[in-house]
């Protein structure tokens, strides 16, 4: 059986072990363009479905405002905004520690100055990750087969209707892969199981990488 084939099997079998129940996992997306402000992630689907975010912020180690991945989605009623930021575990992201914020209406004014221009009149809640070097706890995430640093998580719940947005940066400028979960609730549906069936396999052959993650 060629590899490509048994990860399809493995894939397959953890699908199906979540659509009964079995497991928890999240709807799998690649960033196969920049996610930037004239071009974001548009979550589509209620913001309550959990969602994970394949995706890579690059650098020049000067610009901070080099790559700002940004998210868009809209309420119409109160809601709860779950987001969480993951590195996986690499011998090139010990110090890769990206931020994350949420921006939108009825949230408190920024109390930092932040390196790039959010929408006028939005308010902030910044997500803060530990400063480069610190000693960070992992996890192991079965479905992509690789381990994961824990990043800073927000599980907020908004009142004001209206357009919200996520923004992923690195203030250090290591830049790097990183994962944005979006959602708490685990909502599939076919399409969402044919994603998985098809992206599953590509995430444990380490094709959403940009870096070689085999330890030293």
């Amino acid at each position: 059986m060629s590899l490509t084939r048994k990860l399809f099997v493995i894939a397959f079998t953890a699908v199906a072990a979540l659509w009964n129940g079995q497991s928890q996992a999240h709807v799998p997306y690649f960033e196969h363009q920049d996610f930037s402000e004239d071009s974001p992630f548009v979550v589509k689907n209620n913001i309550d479905q959990s969602i994970a975010v394949y995706a890579w912020l690059e650098t020049d180690g000067e610009n901070p405002t080099k790559d700002v991945d940004v998210y868009r989605f809209e309420i119409n009623e109160p809601a709860r905004i779950y987001a969480e930021l993951l590195v996986p575990v690499c011998p090139a992201y010990q110090d890769f520690v990206p931020w994350f914020l949420l921006a939108g209406p009825g949230l408190p004014v920024p109390e930092m100055d932040l390196p790039f221009e959010i929408p006028e009149g939005a308010g902030v809640i910044v997500m803060e990750n530990v400063v480069p070097g610190s000693e960070r706890k992992t996890f192991y995430e079965p479905f992509g087969a690789k381990s994961y640093y824990n990043g800073p998580v927000l599980d907020q719940v908004v009142e004001a209707p209206g357009v919200y947005y996520l923004y992923f940066w690195d203030p250090h400028q290591t830049g790097g892969d990183y994962v944005g979960v979006l959602g708490w609730k685990e909502i599939w549906t076919p399409r969402d199981i044919a994603r998985a069936l098809f992206y599953t396999p590509r995430i444990r052959q380490d094709k959403e990488l940009h870096t070689d993650c085999t330890p030293d």
